[in-house]
């Protein structure tokens, strides 16, 4: 019997068929048995793949559905790429899956990365013999920029198998947030994004290749793949093959419900990342383009990447729906919604549902729409009791405190984080009780128990100034939805962490003031290369701040993902960590921390410190604030249940990363120093950073613990000192709700 029946799936673009689609199953189907795959033995006596095997699985036709517009040679190239990264997976499995045997696991990956090379040594299998035969059809086509994108994304690929192999000997099931970074690493879809730019001939700008809206376009697209994916092949996977990488089992374990329950989730979680999808695509990035003057070439080329990747989401659908290789019974009937006034005929239109309609389907959708954006503002929701979090890291307070917070409270008067903000009725952001109150210093104290006074004092301060500019984009900008307001002042901020010797402007205002202070005290001693760094950690927490800004315009609950990877931006984990790795004599080079190791060691230790923060911020956030930016919130709207069900999922969130982070201190970084065979000063500076990760997590622990600023008592101090400011007789009645300035809302109802 199937696991479960297949979710209501929503399918916002037509599926279409490529004309050359009998032409790319004969040449693949010849170039596998010319590389030797028809033949490639299992270690169990049999063949990896046949012939009738690989007619079932109908990659031909995979192809000819996600590249509908390519001309024929170039769905051959592609075509083979699918045939050649599907042989690898299931080579790669049955060589080394039941063995379990890791070291020649390894030694099989390095040696296949050889052949992302122009002068590859002689293949001696035939994932080798592919590999060596594409890259020489391909790369010559494209520019250097999709070279490197391309060969980022196939080590990745193949690399990152690994961890997958890792999991399967430890019988381990990944927690969710781990899986859906994993997986994006592992499972490939980065890598078909860059296919699709050598399928309809156009490649992204290299000047914008990195931003976040091509970046969220390429992961939201590569999330809905390997969801879809997951859904159909958890059967297979799952059932049959004994796999633990998959988002239903994950899901399934994780929140322990049924594995029904957990695939209509990961249904829901694919619905929200193709609905991130269009928001990037239709909002940010044209708003991208005109921001970075893209020329009309290069705006074209964008647009038919992107074009490119709904046409393989849709086809990915259509194929996961007939091929053999997955669980689909009754997909293709369950899927057609008729389209009245769409139906067509000719070339192409194989996929077009019967009855005279295109197959889409928007139910989903819109449910999933209604519910996240019609989010009802300061609602009243009470305490919300923190259940104990256990953290297994003594706290370390830095015997400077006392004087460090003197300093800082005076530092914030200087800065003028106390004076009068213009569009606020009362008074400014914050005043001298409140920042004192809050105890940055405190915080600061526990992050770098062993500082000096003055790195103690510089850490503070940057630690009130981004907690300053973390209430005030929201209260200038967000209670006024002044998207472009935000994106001025995020752009301008920019302007006062000059990276030489570019002139910086008059600050005029306490936001701009307090940055020009502490870039100056922090980057004149550092190296170009650290200032560098340093500059792109604080871009990224301001420009995460103008993100929030924009979900408050649209009135927008963000789906869990993209919570979770800008919540790191919001919260400043990546600047509060490097503050304690500014020294120059730091020897962990900065391409180490590319590595998924110490990538999933940071973020374990990140997401505890955001996840601490939401728990305790709910009520401040939800009813004093109207904010949507919150975990417990998020997982309210994104699971449907209530807010004690989704705090408790929260804190099960935080138990399973410090049990990860545990896992790669005692396990994953002592095999990656034996791997790339670290001497002992940097195996030593490892040590040394995950000490400073656990010194981190204890402290922001035991600042939320103590700090006033979440207590109900201190929330509704400030909503009766705004009180005064608020009309003694109200606008009542429909359409009044608009009669709120900016400086009231704190003492709305």
């Amino acid at each position: 019997m199937n696991a479960f029946t297949l979710p209501d799936f929503y399918l916002p673009y037509p599926a279409r068929l490529n004309p050359h689609r009998e032409r790319a199953r004969r040449h693949s189907m010849a170039w596998a048995r010319e590389m030797g795959m028809l033949d490639a033995p299992t270690p169990a006596g049999g063949l990896v793949w046949t012939e009738a095997e690989l007619a079932r699985h109908d990659y031909g036709l995979m192809c000819a559905y996600t590249h509908p517009d390519c001309d024929g040679p170039t769905l051959d190239t592609v075509t083979d790429w699918y045939v050649w990264v599907f042989f690898f997976d299931d080579h790669f499995l049955e060589l080394f899956k039941y063995s379990k045997d890791l070291a020649g696991a390894r030694e099989y990956l390095e040696h296949l990365e050889l052949f992302l090379a122009d002068d590859p040594p002689e293949p001696t299998n035939p994932t080798e013999a592919g590999l060596a035969d594409l890259w020489r059809r391909t790369v010559p086509a494209m520019s250097d920029g999709w070279r490197r994108r391309f060969v980022t994304a196939t080590h990745n690929l193949l690399v990152e198998s690994m961890w997958e192999l890792d999991n399967i000997n430890r019988g381990r099931i990944a927690n969710p947030i781990e899986y859906l970074q994993m997986r994006r690493r592992v499972g490939g879809a980065p890598w078909s994004a860059n296919l699709v730019e050598y399928a309809v001939g156009a490649e992204v700008p290299d000047r914008v290749a990195a931003t976040r809206p091509m970046r969220v376009l390429c992961d939201t697209f590569a999330d809905a793949v390997h969801l879809r994916n997951d859904l159909f092949s958890y059967q297979r996977e799952v059932r049959e093959e004994g796999e633990n990488s998959n988002a239903v089992l994950v899901l399934e374990t994780f929140l322990s419900v049924s594995t029904q329950r957990a695939a209509d989730l990961t249904n829901d979680l694919l619905t929200s990342r193709l609905e991130q999808f269009e928001n990037t695509a239709l909002v940010e990035v044209p708003a991208l383009a005109a921001d970075v003057g893209l020329t009309p070439p290069e705006t074209a080329a964008v647009a038919a990447y992107t074009k490119g990747l709904q046409d393989w989401q849709a086809g990915g659908h259509e194929w996961h729906a007939r091929s053999s290789r997955y669980m689909n019974d009754g997909a293709t009937e369950s899927a057609g919604l008729g389209v009245p006034g769409l139906a067509v005929g000719g070339v192409g239109t194989e996929a077009f549902a019967p009855g005279g309609g295109v197959r889409l389907s928007f139910g989903p959708g819109v449910a999933h729409r209604l519910r996240h954006q019609a989010y009802r503002q300061f609602r009243p929701v009470g305490h919300l009791p923190v259940p104990d979090i256990a953290l297994p890291y003594p706290v370390r307070l830095n015997p400077h405190l006392d004087t460090a917070r003197e300093h800082t409270a005076r530092w914030c008067g200087d800065m003028g984080f106390h004076d009068s903000v213009p569009g606020i009725a009362v008074g400014g952001v914050w005043d001298e009780r409140r920042t004192r109150g809050i105890d940055l210093p405190h915080c600061a104290a526990g992050l770098l128990p062993d500082a000096g006074a003055d790195e103690l004092y510089l850490a503070s301060d940057w630690l009130a100034w981004g907690t300053y500019g973390d209430d005030y984009f929201p209260l200038v900008f967000g209670a006024r939805r002044d998207v472009a307001a935000a994106k001025a002042c995020h752009e301008r901020l920019k302007r006062f962490m000059p990276l030489a010797d570019e002139p910086v402007p008059e600050p005029v205002n306490g936001i701009e003031r307090g940055l020009a202070d502490l870039w100056t005290r922090t980057a004149g001693p550092m190296s170009p290369r650290h200032r560098r760094r340093f500059r792109e950690s604080v871009d990224a927490m301001t420009a995460s701040w103008v993100w929030e800004v924009v979900n408050q315009a649209q009135n927008r609950v963000p789906d869990p993902i993209d919570y979770v990877e800008m919540r790191r931006q919001t919260f400043g984990s990546d600047l509060t960590v490097r503050l304690a790795r500014l020294r120059d004599d730091d020897p962990l080079p900065d391409e180490l921390f590319e590595h998924r190791t110490l990538h999933e060691l940071d973020t374990a230790a990140m997401d505890v410190g955001m996840f601490i923060n939401d728990l305790y911020s709910y009520q401040k956030e939800v009813e004093f604030e109207g904010e949507m930016h919150n975990m417990v919130l998020v997982l309210e709207h994104f699971l449907d249940v209530d807010r004690l069900r989704a705090r408790d999922i929260v804190a099960d969130l935080v138990a399973a990363r410090v049990a990860e982070f545990e896992h790669i201190v005692t396990v994953d970084l002592p095999a990656l120093a034996d791997e790339l065979d670290l001497d002992d000063d940097v195996r030593a500076a490892l040590t040394r950073h995950a000490e400073m990760l656990q010194d981190w997590m204890a402290g922001i622990l035991e600042w939320h613990r103590h700090c006033v600023r979440y207590t109900e008592a201190e929330l509704r101090r400030l909503r009766q000192q705004s009180l005064p400011q608020v009309p003694s007789r109200l606008p009542t009645g429909l359409g009044t709700a608009a009669a709120w300035l900016p400086g009231t809302l704190a003492a709305r109802p």
